[in-house]
Order: C-alpha cells, then sequence, then structure tokens
C-alpha cells in the first residue's frame, strides 16, 4: 500500500514547514489535491494518514482531500475532455492519438491549518509528485 509512505512525506513535509515557522504546537489540517489519476485511493490514504500522525505534532489532524479531475487535450483538433476511469486518452471528436494530459495526477499539499487557527500556503518543499 503506497498510500503509506504518500501519507509519511506529506507528514515529514508539514512538519518541516511547521518546524521553520517556529512555534507551531499542532496541526489542525492538511489540505492535498488527489488527482484522479494519481493511483491513490482516498480512504486508504486518510486510514495511512492518521496511523501515522500518532505521536508527531500532526496527531489528530484533519486530512482534507480534494478530488482533482482527470483532463485532456487533442494536440491536432484542440479538443478537451474528461478522461474519465479508466482513462480514455484518445480524442473523443477526431479519434486521434496525440494528447496531452492536462490534469489528474496532482497529489499537492494546497494549505495547512495550524493550531492557532491560521492557515499557510503549501511548504516550499516539492509537492509529493515530484519527491
Amino acid at each position: 500500500m503506497h498510500e503509506m509512505s504518500i501519507a509519511l512525506a506529506v507528514i515529514e513535509q508539514v512538519a518541516e514547514a511547521a518546524e521553520r515557522a517556529g512555534d507551531v504546537t499542532a496541526v489542525r489540517s492538511v489540505r492535498l489535491q488527489v488527482g484522479e489519476l494519481a493511483g491513490v485511493v482516498p480512504d486508504a490514504l486518510a486510514f495511512s494518514f492518521e496511523l501515522a500522525c500518532a505521536g508527531t505534532l500532526l496527531e489528530g489532524a484533519e486530512l482534507v482531500t480534494e478530488p482533482v479531475p482527470g483532463r485532456a487535450r487533442c494536440a491536432p483538433c484542440d479538443h478537451e475532455w474528461a478522461v474519465g476511469m479508466p482513462p480514455r486518452l484518445s480524442c473523443p471528436r477526431c479519434r486521434g492519438a496525440s494528447t496531452d494530459l492536462l490534469s489528474g495526477r496532482e497529489l499537492r499539499i494546497t494549505g495547512v491549518r495550524w493550531e492557532d487557527g491560521t492557515t499557510s500556503a503549501p511548504p516550499c518543499e516539492p509537492s509529493v509528485e515530484e519527491r
């Protein structure tokens, strides 16, 4: 289950951001974009996140996942469409196979809410997908 390694990477990045911010005693919530095509099971990620947070600055923090639908664009005819699951990567308009995936692979921390109620921008680290 790779969701545990994702949860650990998120926790590490948020803990590092909290250390840089100073005076942070706890994290209330973490907001995470999860692309439809990222290969992540949101329920498994939430379960892993809860387990991995135990004994850390993030213990008890809520993981808020924002789904990002997969979208593609056909290079020859410029048509855009929702790729769905399983993904349809050939153009439904011209049947072309030269497509660009526009969204759906995201796995990115988009915000953190600290114990004092303030919200920070994403940590100044690579997104989880880039690690």
